[in-house]
């Protein structure tokens, strides 16, 4: 056939497409794990791709090539792969056997197969540049794997973290907004004591505060590499020269605090640091998934909930039942928040299951970990620009349920006691008024007495 070349490897031979810049090792991975047809994330291939920049930046520093334009193409192949230009080429299932072999071969195959283009050469002329002997060059799938990982992982960590910020400081905006409006705060879903709705969003705001600070401190987990400890951590293969540059040359490029691990060997076998990472991601998840359903009920209705804030109209909530319009934002952020707290029993589960000196599992790892900060990213503005900043104030039926609720008597017992409180309760309920209406009534308070007890500073504040 014409339009194809042949490739070999140790298990016999393949027919690959001529202009293809993938080979036969990629072609296996394609046929042995048509699994779960996801791509491997782009931010992990452009990580890749810098980890092999690096590599072949530092190789081409100590003149382990001996031909300069060789040394150049593969540069500039490498480049290319770490901004994206060639992500389209990289064909392996995210999820794989090898322990990310397939995706290392399949980064192996493009960039040898570029570099050979800039050289003008034909795709497959392995002769000349080798993705094995060249590109692969003082490397192990082990080493550069969970290196590219890392490397993506802080890329998506600080997107996110600016995101998380975003929506802490639209609480913030609403905390002032709402701060002069009292309203009933609840537990166990029953009425409890009088708040305002300022210090609701307020506390939202504290709780992503929270997680926006765990999510900065990430960074420093994993910017320890294993880069350079190639196999299994000791350096195998790989001169020392190179094993005591590459780092240097690849936290110059990414403009990232990364660091070589002090026990490769550890860096090499133990995953246990994407756990911890997760884990963090998991907290964010919870507090979405609380806030987001906090949202829902409080904007329930809209005639017979709650109903003290409402959400943005966003679509038709319903095929059957007119005007219906559902809280659909709150409800994706609780999703994605579902879906983070799987995967992270999943990252748990694979990191636990590595055995000696790899863990076996980092694609799925890799798949769970990049999924949860792509989608979390996403989630996370979602619910700041299309939910949070749009919400609105009941304020009139937050100051009527103020009026009718049996919580409001709390309220006054610093002024009148339990025993007139219940006095007051008694009279509101046998005569149908409002604790407004009884307590000036019964005469234990007059009314400008009884709306300074609940203005927003008197029930906001420590102690009376």
């Amino acid at each position: 056939m014409t339009n194809t070349r042949v490739e070999t490897d140790q298990l016999g031979k393949k027919l690959i497409l001529s202009d293809a810049l993938w080979g036969i090792h990629t072609l296996r991975a394609v046929e042995n794990f048509p699994v779960s047809e996801r791509k491997i994330h782009f931010e992990l291939i452009k990580a890749y791709g810098e980890v092999k920049l690096a590599c072949a930046q530092t190789n081409n520093q100590f003149d382990f090539w001996d031909d300069k334009l060789k040394a150049d193409a593969i540069e500039k192949a490498c480049y290319e792969m770490s901004v994206g230009d060639l992500s389209e080429h990289i064909l392996v299932d995210a999820l794989q056997g090898g322990a990310g072999t397939s995706t290392n071969m399949n980064i192996n195959e493009v960039i040898a197969n570029r570099a050979l283009q800039i050289l003008n050469e034909s795709p497959g002329n392995y002769n000349i540049v080798s993705p094995l002997d060249d590109i692969n060059l003082h490397q192990s799938t082990n080493d550069t794997y969970p290196t590219a990982l890392k490397i993506a992982a802080i890329r998506l960590l600080r997107n996110l973290e600016q995101q998380v910020l975003n929506l802490q400081e639209t609480f913030q905006h609403k905390e002032k907004e709402f701060a002069h409006i009292v309203k009933i705060g609840r537990t166990q879903l029953q009425d409890a004591v009088l708040t305002t709705l300022g210090r609701e969003m307020g506390a939202y705001a504290e709780a992503f505060n929270r997680d926006r600070w765990r999510i900065y401190k990430c960074e420093e987990r994993l910017r320890v590499v294993n880069l350079g400890g190639t196999a299994i951590g000791t350096g195998l293969g790989a001169p020392k020269q190179f094993i005591f540059t590459v780092v240097d040359r690849l936290r110059e490029n990414t403009n990232i605090g990364l660091a070589r691990a002090e026990n490769l060997i550890d860096g090499t076998q133990n995953a246990d640091v994407f756990v911890e990472v997760s884990g963090i991601l998991k907290a964010l998840a919870t507090s979405l998934f609380k806030v987001s359903n906090d949202l829902r009920l409080l904007s329930s209705g809209p005639d017979a909930g709650l109903g003290e804030i409402n959400l943005p109209q966003m679509q038709a909530g319903s095929s059957i039942m007119p005007g219906k319009v559902n809280p659909v934002i709150p409800e994706a952020v609780a999703q994605t928040a579902v879906k983070v707290m799987g995967n992270d029993q999943v990252i748990t589960t694979a990191s636990g299951l590595g055995n000696l000196e790899l863990n076996q599992f980092l694609p799925l790892i890799a798949d769970a970990l990049l999924e949860n900060l792509s989608i979390l990213i996403k989630a996370v503005n979602l619910f700041n620009v299309n939910c949070v900043k749009e919400i609105s104030a009941n304020e009139e039926l937050c100051k009527l349920n103020v009026e009718n609720s049996t919580a409001t008597i709390t309220a006054l017992l610093p002024k009148i006691g339990y025993k007139k409180a219940s006095e007051v309760l008694q009279l509101a309920k046998n005569e149908s008024i409002s604790i407004r209406e009884a307590v000036v009534k019964i005469k234990f308070l007059s009314e400008s007495e009884y709306k300074e007890l609940i203005t927003p500073e008197a029930v906001c504040k420590l102690g009376y």
